[in-house]
């Protein structure tokens, strides 16, 4: 099994520790490149900087992005670490040289999105291993195929157990109990089947549906993506999930419109634009060009396309004919 040990701010962990959520945004300052040293899925420790030479906590990852600041903030608020956008800024503006900075007024940032986080006490701090070199930057892969990165998941292991094992520190999301000696996660999958059914937070399921649909609303092509909104087909509130087969990136109006059923998209993906537009508003020659059209965009990937008992459910129970 291959996990990841990332090198991050105090702050930052300390914000989040007192903050448990479900999702985070383990944020670096560069988007020049993505985070592809594990697959979706896998295990994502933390470390602080130094002279804290200790792991302190990790989660699940689910993908690397960029995205404009605004952006980030928009998707995953106070999970970014921060109790505003204003300290997310400042904080970023600190790892950036201020001059370069100031001349981009929304500046991207690459995202790594976690869920599943768990924070250790300070008891439970585990120190890194000998082979961490003081130069490491970013972070380190490790693995269960070797002695080092087999002990020190194994002492990872050792806390999670304890904790799950006292209801007094139990965590609050049932942390993945992984063994080491098949190097294998138990009842865990890697890659696009972890994105199609892993419980993603609402933050990740927002970024991941926007890059999945190439930043292009499915039905009219609009690839502004400040006007972009990952909307559910079947509600969370009506047992709906934040997962990829759940959701479709549209344009705000279209999903205004497809939320109060004025926009259906049927099983095969063809738009469907209910007449009620034109007799309550009189209007809606621009929606209308679109019906019968096949959705403009979807994920490349099958099993992350959206799902046609979502679909039909969204027919049958929303949208009005």
């Amino acid at each position: 099994m291959k996990f990841f040990v990332g090198v991050t701010d105090g702050n930052w962990f300390n914000y989040l520790a007192r903050n448990n959520t479900g999702e985070i945004n383990f944020w670096r300052p560069s988007a020049q490149t993505l985070f592809r040293a594990i697959e979706p899925g896998s295990p994502f420790l933390f470390k602080l900087h130094s002279p804290n030479n200790f792991i302190v906590g990790g989660g699940h990852f689910v993908g690397s992005v960029r995205l404009p600041l605004s952006r980030a903030w928009r998707c995953f608020e106070t999970n970014n670490g921060a109790a505003t956008f204003d300290r997310f800024k400042n904080s970023l503006m600190e790892y950036r040289r201020k001059n370069s900075a100031d001349l981009i007024p929304d500046p991207e940032i690459c995202c790594i999105i976690l869920n599943e986080p768990f924070f250790f006490e300070r008891s439970e701090w585990i120190k890194v291993p000998s082979d961490w070199a003081s130069n490491i930057v970013s972070g380190k892969t490790y693995g269960t195929e070797d002695s080092i990165g087999q002990d020190l998941w194994a002492q990872v292991q050792a806390v999670l157990d304890a904790r799950a094992m006292s209801s007094a520190t139990r965590v609050a999301s049932s942390t993945a109990l992984y063994t080491v000696s098949s190097g294998e996660v138990p009842g865990k999958v890697f890659g696009n089947q972890y994105l199609r059914t892993a419980r993603l937070g609402q933050g990740a399921f927002r970024t991941m549906i926007t890059e999945e649909y190439k930043r292009r609303c499915c039905i009219t092509g609009e690839s502004t993506l400040p006007v972009l909104e990952a909307a559910h087909i079947r509600p969370v509130a009506q047992n709906g999930e934040h997962k990829l087969v759940n959701g479709l990136l549209l344009r705000a109006d279209m999903h205004i419109l497809f939320d109060q059923g004025l926009i259906g998209v049927t099983p095969d993906y063809k738009v469907q634009i209910s007449s009620e537009i034109k007799n309550l508003y009189h209007n809606g020659v621009i929606y209308y060009s679109h019906h019968g059209q096949l959705l403009k965009s979807l994920p490349t990937a099958p099993e992350l396309q959206p799902a046609k008992e979502a679909l039909e459910w969204h027919m049958d129970t929303k949208f009005i004919r």
